[in-house]
């Protein structure tokens, strides 16, 4: 969204996979002057598919729900896959997707789904409760980087009957069900390793589409699964290129190669694209924060371990000046976690630190044993495809703002992303980039994943706190939306005085589409559908 909820794959180029093939080995055509009638059989239907081509600048990192822990590969999961809910298309409104209903007992401890009854996964194999548990007790057994998800919250996962799911919850959470409607959550095809992360796998869950083709960082192939229990999708046929940067991106489509472009044009291309004919421009609503990484894990020697250096770093970042020189003001200033507009939101670096105050950097600086002849050395990350083509730039006003101390040197280093995303892992970075996308649509998910000691492994445990811990935990488990709206208050004025991660700006997605593209449906939750879309 994420996450992070992040995600890691060696970037190795694959040989085609075709789903439903189940390693049988089929016997070429022999060659023959014109097509003979079995030929012409099993070719038609490819021909006659109906077929949209969309490019993006992103990547896949894991086809694992246990593990894939980012935006992207969350969305080609909610387009192969589903959960017990679902968020309806359009809306914030959660509804049973595979469960045709659910009880809640036990004062909200107990949750009970009861299976719609015509679920298969791609190949037609049933999908039953207990491929529902199987899946949920895989993602808890292998520690994957979304585990947290199910592992915080769920006590106990179990099938009471074939088509009933019975979860027994640590403690009442009041937001549990819009966690089944994440890909943690999702029942998997029995083809995944029961013991083990399987990137690779393209069995898929029980969706709308199946993955027939998959080259790595190079193409996704998706045709209609006709073992879907609901609509058919109005494309046959699905192919996700994959470009090196918004450039690249932008001349495919100009040049017809692709129908839609979405994830990520530069800011620069959007606004020339509004103006072209042919051409549709859509913006999604936002709940899309950027925000700067200060590595404070004590098993490192990392100088922001510090409280006053991070501090001083957050004292001295101008996100106007982010926003104007980086983003052509399609974005908008963040001084807290939690995205403006979500309840509960309070402006608490801007209150605590007001912005570009050089003078209280310096101040911090100073108070934290550094000057102008003994400068903090500070390595900053960046990812260069992962977040756009602004990303150099958006790492380049930091340098700046932070130099004008006078008392930082900035040295930028960047990786790729499943690269970068490794290096979060392990804690290797002092300072980085990230963006977030919601899992779900409450303040806990904009501030657990980051700042929960149990919760934030995939950025390498950079914080860790009993009092934020305690925080957030009461937080999720009050049952008053007063009481919660209050400590919520308490969490980002606590992150503000710690500073272990600075927001930075928010903003919003935006698709360019040909015009004769139909359906495109974006909504706070931020899914790109494709199985909504339709083309003329």
């Amino acid at each position: 969204m994420a996450r992070h909820k992040v995600l890691v794959v060696g970037l190795l180029l694959l040989v085609l996979l075709f789903a439903g093939c189940a390693g049988e080995k089929q016997e070429a055509p022999k060659a023959t002057a014109t097509p003979t009638p079995e030929q012409k059989a099993t070719e038609a239907p490819k021909a006659e598919m109906k077929t949209i081509t969309i490019g993006v600048t992103d990547k896949i990192t894991d086809l694992d729900p246990a593990n894939a822990y980012d935006f992207y590969t969350w969305e080609v999961m909610n387009n192969i896959m589903g959960g017990l809910m679902r968020y309806k298309p359009g809306t914030t409104e959660l509804e049973p997707f595979l469960a045709e209903s659910y009880e809640v007992q036990d004062g909200g401890k107990v949750y009970i789904f009861h299976l719609r009854k015509d679920l298969k996964f791609a190949d037609g194999t049933p999908c039953t409760a207990e491929d529902v548990v199987r899946s949920i007790k895989r993602v808890m057994e292998l520690q994957g980087d979304p585990s947290w998800l199910v592992t915080d919250f769920v006590e106990n996962v179990e099938a009471v009957d074939q088509y009933t799911v019975k979860f027994t919850l640590k403690k009442p959470v009041s937001y549990f069900l819009a966690l089944t409607a994440t890909p943690p959550y999702f029942p998997v095809h029995p083809d995944y390793k029961p013991d083990a992360i399987d990137p690779d796998q393209t069995a898929g869950g029980v969706g709308p589409y199946k993955i027939v083709e998959w080259v790595r960082d190079q193409e996704l192939i998706l045709e209609t699964n006709e073992n879907f229990f609901g609509e058919k999708p109005k494309v046959d046929r699905v192919v996700v290129k994959f470009y090196k940067d918004a450039t690249t991106l932008r001349l495919a489509l100009e040049r017809g190669e692709v129908d839609i472009a979405w994830r990520t044009l530069s800011p620069v291309d959007i606004q020339s694209l509004k103006g072209k004919e042919g051409l549709q421009v859509i913006e999604a609503p936002g709940g899309f924060i950027r925000y700067l990484v200060l590595n404070g894990n004590e098993n490192t020697d990392f100088p922001t371990k510090n409280k006053l250096v991070r501090q001083a770093i957050a004292a001295a970042i101008d996100r106007q000046d982010i926003i104007n020189k980086v983003y052509m003001g399609t974005m908008e200033p963040l001084y807290s976690l939690v995205p403006n507009g979500m309840w509960s939101h309070i402006d608490a670096f801007k209150d605590k630190y007001g912005d570009g105050n050089i003078d209280l950097a310096r101040q911090l600086l100073t108070q934290a044993g550094y000057s102008e002849d003994n400068k903090l050395k500070l390595e900053l990350w960046w990812t260069p495809t992962h977040y756009g083509d602004t990303e150099k730039d958006l790492a380049q006003v930091l340098k700046a703002q932070l130099e004008k101390t006078g008392m930082i040197e900035v040295e930028l280093k960047s990786a790729e992303w499943s690269t970068y995303v490794d290096y979060a892992r392990k804690s290797a970075m002092m300072a980085s980039l990230f963006g977030w996308y919601p899992d779900y649509l409450d303040p806990d998910d904009y501030t657990a994943p980051f700042l929960k000691s149990t919760a934030n492994n995939w950025l390498g445990y950079p914080y860790a706190d009993e009092e934020m811990d305690k925080l957030i935990e009461d937080a999720s488990k009050a049952t008053s939306m007063q009481e919660r709206e209050e400590l919520y208050k308490q969490i980002q004025q606590k992150l503000a005085e710690d500073a272990p991660i600075i927001p930075l700006v928010q903003g919003k997605l935006t698709v360019v589409a040909k015009d004769n593209v139909k359906g495109i449906t974006l909504d706070p939750t931020m899914i790109f559908r494709y199985y909504l879309l339709d083309i003329s």
